[in-house]
């Protein structure tokens, strides 16, 4: 499908929100012309050991869109995540807002669903979210003007949002100096990947693109934003004139040797709910361990 045009002359505020636990940035971002905004990739935290969530992360971006007078319209998810649990159904219930994602949660949920033995109660299609896009959808937060990519290989449902001159790579693309994102969970493709970012690429060289996580590679300063020129001429995984095959070759062998998210396992069961913790028979909070299904 033939992409729609970045907005280029609209230029959106963005507001970075850094988690270090799991070295997320999640983002507020404001329609330059209304109070209308959207949230992207928000956080709930989780302290794994002690069994406990609380909302610190979700409550600061809270506390900017109120202080701001801002209205919520969107949260908006690139994938599935599996190092940080969302924070997306908390912040709804406060401000409001639709929470997306895109189409191919269905077979997030469908894998995963098996993984974690989930009976018939589990709804494998989507329905946990309130909209579930397209590969070109567009959509518009106040006045504007947003669509979906679908950029898979990562996961299936990764999606890059282009809002304005501004796209929120999800885990697509990393900052120039950290590559791209594994591709070794299931359902991802390292080739799929590279068509992605190439894809991803091929758009406009001014526009500003967002990552979701940052690692501050070589010790430097956490960092969220660069560029589609920035990516092109200096991604150390895709930049130049890198090849699909020297990236693909590249991805599993470098995938083979990382190990998994700690928070894998609660974060795949909460966030294929929309970030919903799945309760017992009693109405309890629980998360299943399975055991050398990943």
């Amino acid at each position: 499908m033939q992409m729609p045009a970045p907005k280029m002359d609209q230029k959106p505020l963005v507001e970075p929100f850094f988690d270090a636990q799991s070295n997320t940035i999640s983002y507020v971002v404001k329609d330059p012309d209304s109070n209308a905004c959207a949230v992207v990739d928000a956080v709930m935290d989780l302290d794994y050991a002690a069994g406990r969530i609380s909302f610190d992360s979700a409550d600061r971006m809270i506390a900017y869109i109120t202080g701001n007078d801002l209205t919520l319209e969107w949260i908006i998810e690139t994938h599935v995540h599996a190092d940080h649990l969302s924070g997306a159904p908390y912040i709804q219930q406060k401000l409001g807002g639709k929470i997306g994602i895109g189409e191919q949660i269905k077979d997030v949920q469908e894998t995963f669903g098996k993984v974690f033995n989930e009976g018939t109660e589990f709804e494998r299609d989507g329905s946990q979210f309130d909209a579930l896009f397209r590969d070109g959808d567009t959509y518009s937060i106040g006045t504007l003007d947003c669509f979906a990519l679908h950029t898979p290989g990562h996961t299936p449902a990764c999606m890059v949002h282009v809002m304005g001159d501004a796209a929120f790579a999800g885990d697509t693309l990393f900052m120039p100096d950290g590559g791209s994102a594994r591709a070794d969970f299931p359902g991802g493709d390292a080739g799929q990947l590279f068509d992605s970012i190439t894809r991803v690429l091929s758009l406009p060289d001014a526009l500003r693109l967002f990552v979701c996580h940052d690692y501050g590679p070589g010790g430097r300063a956490i960092a969220w934003e660069t560029t589609v020129a920035e990516q092109k001429a200096e991604n150390i995984h895709v930049g130049g004139d890198a090849s699909r095959e020297a990236f693909v070759k590249l991805r599993e062998e470098r995938d083979a040797q990382l190990a998994m998210p700690k928070l894998i396992i609660p974060a795949l069961q909460v966030n294929m709910r929309a970030g919903d913790v799945p309760k017992d028979e009693s109405g309890n909070m629980v998360l299943k361990v399975p055991i050398n299904q990943l």
